[in-house]
């Protein structure tokens, strides 16, 4: 049973498929769920960064609340937002609110774009104190070019 799920999302389809799972496992456990977004900060020697970060800050208020108004009436929630590296604040995320569940969107990239870019779930996955369920939605069938409307999942625990 899960009583607290931590939910970070980037306002993308995969992350608000990520979102939509995380309610149903919710409201099933009658748990409280943590959606979280985090403002990648940029180089804090750079004069405009913080006013970047502001801006992105503000911006990411407003997709927050547009999101718990549109997909979570009726769930107990609350919107976390936080600024630094999206993998550290996700972890330090999941201490603040003593999570039990994570469940987050995989974006699946591989070869080089997965080297240079790195994979936040991954890291999630690595250094999470709790299980992580990370769902990644396919835009096509490879066979028949059909888009399909459910998420694939896959569970570390």
């Amino acid at each position: 049973m899960f009583n607290r799920i931590l939910c970070p999302i980037d306002f993308d389809g995969n992350s608000l498929a990520a979102l939509r799972m995380a309610r149903r496992i919710a409201e099933q456990n009658q748990a409280r769920l943590y959606v979280l977004h985090v403002v990648p900060s940029g180089d804090p020697t750079v004069v405009s960064a913080p006013m970047i970060a502001e801006q992105k800050g503000k911006h990411a208020r407003a997709e927050l609340l547009r999101v718990s108004q549109s997909e979570l009436l009726g769930v107990d929630h609350e919107t976390l937002l936080r600024f630094g590296h999206p993998a550290k604040e996700i972890i330090a995320g999941e201490a603040a609110t003593n999570a039990d569940l994570v469940v987050m969107a995989t974006h699946g990239r591989t070869g080089i774009s997965h080297l240079v870019l790195g994979s936040v779930a991954e890291k999630v996955v690595r250094e999470s104190s709790c299980p992580v369920l990370t769902v990644r939605m396919k835009a096509t069938h490879q066979s028949t070019g059909e888009e399909l409307k459910q998420p694939a999942v896959s569970k570390s625990v």
